[in-house]
């Protein structure tokens, strides 16, 4: 049986002008999440977490914390974009439907400008548009990502796994039936 190494995530090389990554992973947001990302953010608007006050708004119940949103739909793209990255910079962050409790979140990435950094020359300076719809489809949030990612030859090589987990043993210690 061979051992496949799991995905890596993109490095500079790999990112073209124009291509777009639909991140395959979607997240429902549940109550729970609003609640303890408000209380752990000190955001004090009850319209996050009064459900009495949000239904004398507009909306008529509570609405996700719009910097979860943003936190979130930047997590679902990690994987396509900054897993050999840092975060420059969030710019022209857009949040034009409201997200509830309940909506699952969706998110797809457009590559904007790719250019050498002139400062680190292991990296590159990556530019993309992200996108967040909600299960209807309907966009809650668009924003552009300015990210400085790892030329392969430079990029750090991830943590050491234990070597059962690359050979492939079974040592028996885990208990698992499986």
């Amino acid at each position: 049986m061979a051992v496949k190494q799991g995905w890596q995530g993109r490095y500079y090389e790999d990112f073209e002008v124009g291509d777009i990554y639909p991140h395959p992973i979607g997240r429902t947001v549940t109550q729970t999440d609003n609640i303890w990302f408000t209380l752990l953010t000190v955001n004090p608007n009850p319209i996050h977490f009064d459900a009495v006050y949000a239904a004398r708004t507009e909306f008529g119940k509570p609405l996700v914390d719009s910097t979860f949103t943003l936190a979130l739909v930047t997590g679902l793209s990690v994987g396509d974009l900054s897993q050999n990255a840092i975060n420059l910079g969030w710019d022209e962050v857009r949040l034009p439907h409201p997200v509830f409790d309940g909506d699952t979140l969706y998110a797809r990435s457009e590559v904007l400008s790719k250019r050498e950094s002139k400062s680190q020359p292991a990296r590159g300076i990556v530019q993309v548009r992200t996108t967040g719809f909600n299960q209807e489809g309907v966009i809650v949030i668009e924003f552009r990502r300015t990210l400085m990612v790892y030329k392969r030859a430079h990029a750090p090589q991830p943590g050491t796994m234990p070597d059962f987990l690359v050979a492939g043993q079974d040592d028996g210690a885990s208990g698992s039936a499986l």
